[in-house]
């Protein structure tokens, strides 16, 4: 049976032409059958196709996207949640919006870009429509196309370290946005002393040595908590009395 979205001529390409695909093109270059591609298509999986009469016209993006439903079924993800992970980056800020976030100060950090599939693997099995959404109002992922941004790869590692320890990567989320507001009172009370005692135009010159009082000082408490722990079991915070 013929695709009668595909009965008809292509459209005219201009003169830098963008790859685009009918629907029997797009499924055989995905590894799936036409039938699968309408399927996704009627799940929302797909972004709508551009039309040109009856022709519908696939591209790039929606190939991308093709491979990355694949990779997450093979993964575990049922399509149910890849649609709602979906749904959760096609909402998600992108780029540019978090620059205006997170301000200029961002770009001190290494980003590291990202499939979807990639990102499962980093957190295998933690990566939920929930921990998504969370992870893209606290500014750590942002979109890029169909790539995800993460905008540290200090903060990536440390998350999925703390995972493979075991820890839920909401827990690690929930403390990182704790962590994020006692890290902005700690940027204001340093910006309060060189406001009081030094010009605007030593602040970036002296935000190392801020830096480096507070990983003093954390390096310090955890010492302290840690002597308490071995003198007393059961004296770390959170931590049931036996």
């Amino acid at each position: 049976m013929v695709d009668n979205e595909t009965e008809e001529a292509g459209p005219t390409r201009s003169a830098e032409p963008v790859r685009e695909y009918r629907t029997e093109e797009l499924a055989e270059a995905a590894g799936i059958t036409v039938r699968t591609l309408r399927f996704y298509r009627e799940r929302k999986l797909l972004p709508p196709p551009r039309r040109e009469g009856r022709i519908a016209w696939y591209d790039g993006h929606h190939l991308a996207r093709l491979r990355t439903i694949a990779a997450l079924l093979d993964r575990g993800h049922t399509l149910g949640g890849i649609a709602e992970l979906t749904a959760a980056f096609e909402n998600g800020r992108d780029v540019g919006q978090l620059g205006e976030l997170l301000g200029i100060g961002w770009s001190q950090e290494t980003p590291v870009r990202l499939t979807p599939q990639a990102l499962a693997d980093y957190f295998e099995g933690e990566v939920t429509p929930e921990n998504l959404a969370a992870s893209l109002d606290l500014g750590y992922l942002a979109t890029d196309g169909d790539e995800i941004v993460h905008v540290s790869r200090r903060l990536l590692d440390v998350s999925s370290a703390l995972v493979r320890e075991g820890v839920p990567l909401s827990a690690v989320l929930e403390t990182g946005r704790r962590v994020r507001a006692h890290a902005d009172a700690l940027a204001v009370l340093f910006a309060e002393l060189m406001a009081a005692h030094l010009s605007e135009d030593a602040l970036p010159r002296l935000r190392p040595l801020a830096k480096s009082v507070v990983e003093a000082e954390l390096t310090m408490a955890m010492d302290r908590l840690l002597t308490a722990r071995d003198r007393t079991p059961t004296a770390l915070p959170g931590q049931p009395s036996s």
